[in-house]
């Protein structure tokens, strides 16, 4: 760890140290501060990930990877101390109850570990709670990549829009047709539906075919 921020090549699990790579040389494409792109807090209050575990599995270290009733109970306590009420105070018990369509005493059992959760619960309290799928039971390095890929997501979005931003608007009237491509297919669209795709390889089929068309549009010399 070096000044808060991992470098890459440390993190041992391959699609956790893809998505790294990706987040860093992005965000120092963009001259973000790196500490805070990867700032521990931040990312443990998306992820539900503990900090000590984030900042082991940045590290390259293994972490012991806790069972799925433990992992639901860090998460929904992460849960019910980052995600409150207008008024700043918690959920209670009957209102997460309420909210998630079980008994107060069903949620009771749940929220002090006297009953091993189900996907029904699990998928009830994450709508409860407004987060993604699989926030409560995905595993650590598993969570903690969805999470970056949030993050990577986000800057492409910024990235896109400066990059849009930077297109000569005289270029587009005079028919350069670098700037017309930009103009009528958006680099942000462009950008936020490759980060949609599933895998490295499903990216990289769409930076192929982006430089075969750019390179189809260049002028004559």
């Amino acid at each position: 760890m070096t000044d808060g921020f991992p470098a890459p090549v440390a993190v041992a699990n391959a699609p956790l140290a893809a998505t790294v790579t990706r987040v860093a040389e992005l965000a120092g494409k963009m001259g973000r501060d790196l500490n805070k792109v990867f700032d521990l807090r931040r990312l443990s209050e998306a992820s539900g990930v503990p900090t000590d575990v984030i900042r082991a599995l940045l590290d390259g270290r293994t972490a012991v990877e806790p069972c799925l009733q433990t992992r639901f109970l860090q998460r929904l306590d992460l849960l019910r101390r980052t995600r409150l009420k207008p008024n700043g105070r918690r959920y209670t018990q009957q209102e997460i109850a309420d909210g998630a369509g079980m008994s107060r005493q069903q949620a009771g059992a749940l929220i002090n570990g006297d009953r091993r959760p189900t996907m029904e619960h699990c998928d009830a309290i994450q709508r409860f709670f407004g987060v993604h799928a699989g926030f409560l039971t995905a595993h650590d390095a598993e969570a903690l990549t969805d999470a970056l890929q949030r993050t990577e997501q986000q800057l492409l979005q910024d990235y896109a829009v400066r990059a849009r931003e930077t297109v000569p608007a005289p270029a587009a009237s005079t028919g350069d047709p670098l700037a017309r491509l930009l103009q009528n297919h958006g680099v942000r669209g462009i950008a936020w539906r490759a980060a949609q795709l599933p895998s490295d390889k499903h990216r990289d089929k769409v930076t192929e075919w982006l430089d075969m068309l750019l390179e189809s549009v260049k002028p004559n010399e």
